[in-house]
């Protein structure tokens, strides 16, 4: 390890900051964030610079920076664009033991400006020791990423308890095995949900000892297939599930997600298949969750278009179990992305409307003339065993043959095709492509816009 890592308490600190141009306000924008004291010396003072210091306060001096304003600070930035007089800067500071921070110029510094994930009071700080600026900057985006947007609320919460915790548990090991319960616990994600008060109440029971182990249930949608489109939020709760109820539409990618010691039960339905039915699953969850257990009902898309998590939720506040409705992006909007296809379009589509293709008995019972609509977008879910049937009904009731239309099949996913035509030509399409299921449809002028993508496949 080349450089200790600190965090410098700064506030009320005299600062230095040799410069005044963009780089030098990023750094005394960071020291006026920890309410330091700001000294700005420069020839040349930039808008941005002049309104920080209104902002916050601090002496500005138009002028080459001295000896002397080192001497009189206690800690030191140098980003001039004057070579020699960051060199300058640099002696003076280590000859008098101040801390300096020589910007881009490593072997001038005594100490390195990280990059900074700001969840205050959750502070994440990232070096390279000066080699690589940019590779910090991933690092730093890839925190960003993975940080619960309320981690900070979490933090303020842990802390508030912190002398109850410490008169109630006065060994160390104690405190540590305490906390780390703690964050096992449900504590953290009712925090994240928003859920404050319950999370104290929680965190409360388990001080007092009257801890019990509640299972909940989070309704989670997976997204179309691709793991990238997974949101934060179902990605760190798969990573704590106790149990996985997961449907035929959720990819091996994703599956892969889950924690390698979770528990996974396959409860999918497909044309002509269902393997566990729906009251089956809702006596699952519910059975599960009374154990104790954090219970995930995985499933493809959202679960709250034609997933059927209406029903499960409704099952589950009846019930009285504690559950999480956490969405995600659903077929048709990334289904029609990765193949070029916007769903509606200024100049070709106002609206979009999603419809179940799923036949029962052999119909489609579907109000057709209410369909047929001007620059309108039609989604068809689950209908590639329908599409013939699809396309004939519309034709009947109004709309053009010659209605673009496309079949999108394992949309999103490497395995993903895509069948384009028209109403009278579709079904044909999609049968010599080989189009399997699952697989949406989508029909409108919007799909005649994919030709001008050419150069796109997802």
């Amino acid at each position: 390890m080349d450089a200790l890592p600190v965090f410098l308490i700064v506030r009320n600190v005299r600062c230095l900051v040799a410069g005044a141009g963009e780089v030098a306000y990023r750094k005394a924008r960071l020291l006026a964030k920890a309410r330091a004291q700001l000294h700005i010396v420069a020839p040349r003072i930039s808008e941005q610079m002049l309104e920080l210091l209104q902002e916050h306060g601090g002496s500005l001096e138009r002028r080459k920076v001295t000896e002397d304003d080192v001497a009189a600070a206690q800690l030191v930035i140098a980003a001039t664009d004057d070579l020699q007089s960051n060199e300058d800067v640099s002696r003076w500071a280590q000859g008098r033991g101040v801390p300096v921070n020589v910007v881009d110029q490593p072997a001038l510094c005594t100490f390195y400006m990280p990059a900074i994930v700001d969840r205050s009071p959750v502070v994440v700080a990232i070096s390279s020791s000066g080699t690589s600026p940019v590779l910090t900057r991933s690092l730093k985006e890839l925190n960003e990423v993975m940080m619960p947007a309320r981690i900070d609320r979490l933090a303020v919460l842990l802390g508030s308890m912190r002398e109850q915790v410490k008169r109630r548990i006065t060994d160390f090991a104690g405190r540590t095995a305490f906390w780390e319960n703690v964050l096992e616990s449900e504590v953290p994600e009712l925090v994240y949900a928003g859920r404050e008060e319950e999370a104290r109440a929680a965190l409360e029971r388990i001080l007092g000892g009257a801890q019990q182990q509640t299972g909940e249930v989070w309704l989670v949608g997976a997204g179309p297939g691709d793991p990238d489109l997974l949101t934060l939020r179902a990605l760190r709760l798969m990573y704590r599930a106790d149990l996985v109820l997961y449907d035929r539409l959720v990819s091996k990618e994703i599956l892969s997600r889950i924690r390698p010691d979770a528990e996974r039960i396959h409860v999918g339905k497909g044309p002509d298949m269902h393997s566990v039915d729906q009251y089956t699953i809702n006596d699952m969850l519910i059975r599960h969750a009374r154990e104790g257990r954090k219970v995930m009902r995985l499933k493809g898309g959202d679960p709250f278009i034609f997933g059927r998590g209406g029903e499960e939720l409704t099952t589950l506040a009846e019930a009285g179990v504690n559950f999480q409705i956490v969405p995600g992006i659903t077929a048709a909007s990334g289904c029609a992305a990765y193949a070029g296809i916007p769903l509606t379009h200024r100049d070709h589509a106002h609206s979009v409307q999603f419809l179940t293709g799923h036949l029962k008995d052999g119909n489609l019972d579907l109000d057709w003339p209410a369909l047929i609509r001007e620059k309108h977008t039609l989604v068809f879910y689950m209908g590639l065993k329908s599409l013939p049937l699809v396309c004939d009904q519309l034709r009947r009731h109004g709309m053009p043959a010659a209605t673009p239309a496309a079949v999108v099949s394992q949309g999103t996913t490497r395995q993903q095709q895509v069948a384009t035509g028209n109403l009278e030509n579709l079904p044909g399409i999609a049968e010599r492509a080989g189009i399997k299921a699952p697989a949406i449809t989508i029909i409108g002028e919007v799909v005649s816009l994919r030709d001008s993508f050419a150069w796109f496949e997802g």
